[in-house]
């Protein structure tokens, strides 16, 4: 089972490094990406779940109206990806739900900071996938963290994957550096050792980030952006459906879990 996210945000990396960058220009670049990995997935015939911003999804709504209309599901990513707080996840179920019309299950906090999950549950969300369970300098020392799936609070926690025993990360900036091949190994040894598969993406990671030297990007961030990373993802989704796995919502998942 391979479980296929993005973290649908107004792009707001430019701003960490010193950038004075506005929410429309952030919303143009997230527009442009999503739209474009909508045109990888419906070309493969496969399912994922995208976890929005309020801001992305109140500055969006025929982006959030393609998502659903394509069988994808949407989930929560807090409000301002630029300045998230604990308490997002109500807000951002709130105006998720308006602007879609739909009941919202799983929640993701931006940039995977930690949530109460506890307060997750009373919000009415079933998972909570705010975790890598790897060490990432400056970022992520999960070293501890149960590497697969695990419950909460009363709420199922879905970690990203990593590796099975150096826990590398195998999220999106993996794919951008590693090369394909041994990107794609660690992902086949992933499945085997664990059944499933969960990783995550952006949608500005598929705008051409090379052509804007003024956003100041980091080299590891543009490598294969944009087309390219179209290209990549496209490759890395043939790959998993040749070797015969299912793509899956995350609410599919837990359902298929019977908790």
């Amino acid at each position: 089972m391979i479980l296929l996210s993005f973290d649908t945000e107004e792009f707001d990396v430019p701003r960490e490094h010193g950038v004075d960058f506005s929410l429309e220009a952030g919303m143009k670049v997230s527009k442009e990406g999503t739209n474009r990995i909508l045109d990888v997935l419906k070309q493969n015939g496969v399912k994922a779940t995208f976890f929005c911003t309020g801001n992305f999804a109140e500055n969006a709504p025929e982006v959030m109206q393609r998502i659903m209309d394509e069988g994808h599901e949407v989930a929560c990513h807090g409000v301002d990806h630029w300045q998230p707080t604990e308490t997002d996840f109500v807000r951002s179920k709130e105006i998720v739900e308006r602007v879609t019309g739909r009941q919202v299950y799983g929640y993701r906090q931006p940039r995977m900071f930690p949530v109460v999950e506890s307060e997750i549950k009373r919000a009415g969300y079933r998972y909570n996938s705010s975790l890598n369970p790897a060490f990432i300098p400056g970022r992520y020392m999960h070293l501890t963290a149960p590497r697969t799936w695990f419950m909460k609070d009363g709420v199922m926690q879905i970690p990203a994957s990593v590796s099975p025993w150096l826990r590398f990360p195998l999220f999106w900036l993996s794919l951008h550096n590693l090369p394909e091949g041994l990107y794609h190994w660690l992902v086949k040894r992933v499945l085997k050792h664990d059944g499933y598969f969960v990783t995550y993406f952006h949608p500005w990671e598929f705008y051409d980030l090379k052509e804007h030297p003024e956003f100041k990007m980091p080299f590891i961030i543009k490598n294969h952006s944009g087309r390219q990373m179209m290209d990549r993802l496209d490759r890395l989704v043939k790959m998993l459906l040749a070797q015969g796995h299912e793509f899956i919502t995350y609410t599919e998942f837990v359902n298929k879990q019977k908790i």
